[in-house]
């Protein structure tokens, strides 16, 4: 057993966001230790081999959303992160040939070709879109406002976050307020189909309402999915997407060399297998292989329900906060494929190579067709016609697969995290995995035929292999009562567990999904406000 004045903090999980904690923490002067079950740090961040010779990020795939403020507070730059733009952004192919162009200089000219009343109304729209997504960059990197009861220190502390909150918002018009309360809680499908004419424009923002997100553009909610999309950044550009050189795993192998370099000891290969504690206080672990470990902090990076229901005892919770816990919404309808190609795929409606083959290309033309997928994966388990975004990131990146050849990432919705009638994923994956390449091959016909290797993750595949309950990407429904000072509930936005010294790090915590390192950086200011507090 470690004595508890060996470890400050014990981190159960090494991914993006507990690899960020332990580094903050660290370079404050606490002794951190990080556990990680799985046998290589990052998460579902990670690049693997899937293939002989083609490598790609297994699950997370794609960078936006990471923090600027904590790629250079970590210095991730020197520790060998490298991130490019995409060089275009989205690339939609429609059936009957049409398509749309996304990116700096291609967008406009390319929806004007569409709609010219779209293509009039895109800027207003997205120039709306920007403030407000301005506004979520300003609470990204804080906590928001918890309620506490009683009165003392904590409630006057919550009282003054609060005042700041007001005071962003302060900066927004009415106008603009309406549009934020719209955001919140309209469906995607409403709003877009209330500014635009053309299915592609639609489809383009309506995908970013599902990605993650089990549900239609049409549900209520939905919008904000959208706007949780918008709201990243790559290399100083607003709203753009990019590739890290490597993969997704060079990430959080930077982040773990930063950890690392100010004293972070990450252990990998045993993960928790209980949360000790005593009286109201968490106080340690239990590894998998029987040690115990003393802490003063526990902190978890892991899904919350899977932390509350699986990790700590019944009993050491207060039967409301248990309650309301195990009824944390998960299952982001997600199947992820990483295909190894002989060759490029060459699409309809745009044949041959360019810059369109290094977008992000979303097969799913309309927002009818999204909410069709939906409707069907509830009733049959899978969307027959499903959506599907793929990535080809060898065409910016020749690290990953053999020259001439390429690999890409199929990101697709909609299916069941829970089959229906008892049904198990493991019995309809390689089914659902053919359809998924059968849909890109409609687009691009001869794709199929260059597929040469495949690995495929159902959601109970993401379940195992990284801890996504029911494949969920975010660690809990984006939900109007998920978001926020209610994420993961009421009274626990803070980043503070119910049991003392126990915090939450992870998706799970606020602003949400997506690699972005914030629940991360923010639970760590949380952790050592309250060790200055107590041994001040």
């Amino acid at each position: 057993m470690s004595d508890a004045s060996d470890i400050d903090v014990l981190i159960i999980g090494a991914g993006h966001n507990g690899l960020t904690c332990a580094a903050y923490l660290a370079m404050s002067g606490l002794r951190v230790k990080v556990v990680e079950r799985r046998a290589v740090v990052g998460g579902a961040a990670v690049t693997q081999e899937f293939h002989p010779g083609f490598r790609n990020s297994v699950a997370a795939y794609t960078v936006s959303l990471l923090n600027p403020q904590i790629i250079a507070d970590l210095r991730l730059h020197d520790h060998g992160l490298r991130i490019v733009e995409r060089k275009a952004q989205n690339f939609l192919p429609a059936p009957d040939g049409s398509y749309l162009l996304t990116g700096e200089g291609r967008t406009q000219q390319s929806l004007a070709k569409l709609s010219a009343r779209d293509a009039g109304r895109l800027n207003a729209f997205t120039g709306e879109l920007e403030v407000i997504a301005d506004v979520l960059r300003a609470f990204v990197l804080r906590a928001p406002p918890n309620l506490v009861a009683g009165f003392g220190a904590r409630s006057i502390h919550e009282v003054i976050n609060a005042l700041g909150t007001a005071n962003v918002l302060r900066g927004l018009t009415l106008e603009q307020q309406r549009i934020l309360l719209d955001l919140f809680t309209c469906s995607a499908g409403e709003m877009l189909d209330d500014i635009f004419e053309s299915e592609l424009i639609k489809a383009l923002f309506g995908f970013d309402a599902i990605v993650g997100n089990y549900a239609s553009p049409y549900a209520a909610g939905s919008a904000y999915v959208m706007l949780h999309h918008a709201f990243g950044e790559v290399n100083g550009k607003k709203g753009v997407w990019g590739h890290a050189i490597g993969g997704m795993g060079a990430i959080t192998q930077a982040m773990a060399a930063a950890a690392r370099s100010h004293g972070v000891a990450i252990e990998t290969i045993n993960g928790v297998r209980e949360v000790l504690v005593e009286g109201d206080r968490a106080v340690g672990v239990i590894l998998d292989n029987g040690e115990s470990v003393r802490a003063k902090y526990v902190v978890s990076n892991v899904n919350p329900k899977l932390l509350y229901t699986r990790l700590i005892s019944a009993d050491a919770l207060p039967p409301p906060f248990l309650a309301r816990i195990k009824n944390w919404r998960n299952g982001s309808g997600t199947f992820r494929m990483n295909v190894a190609l002989s060759a490029l795929p060459s699409f309809t409606a745009l044949p041959g190579k360019g810059d369109h083959l290094s977008a992000g290309i979303i097969l799913a033309p309309s927002l009818a067709y999204m909410d069709r997928a939906w409707s069907d994966a509830k009733q049959h388990g899978w969307s027959r016609q499903p959506v599907v975004e793929l990535l080809i990131p060898s065409t910016i990146d020749d690290s990953l697969s053999p020259p001439g050849q390429h690999v890409a990432s199929l990101f697709c919705q909609h299916v069941a995290p829970e089959l229906p009638n008892g049904a198990s994923w493991d019995d309809h994956r390689a089914e659902v995995a053919d359809l998924m390449i059968a849909t890109v091959d409609s687009y691009a016909p001869g794709f199929a035929g260059s597929v040469i290797g495949r690995q495929a993750l159902s959601p109970l595949d993401l379940e195992r292999d990284f801890g996504l309950l029911g494949g969920d990407i975010f660690h809990g429904a984006l939900s109007l009562n998920r978001l926020f000072s209610a994420r993961p509930m009421l009274g626990h936005a803070d980043y503070r567990g119910p049991l003392k010294g126990l915090y939450h790090c992870g998706s799970g915590a606020h602003p949400g999904g997506g690699v972005t390192g914030a629940p991360g950086h923010n639970a760590a200011r949380t952790i050592l406000r309250d060790h200055r507090a107590l041994f001040a």
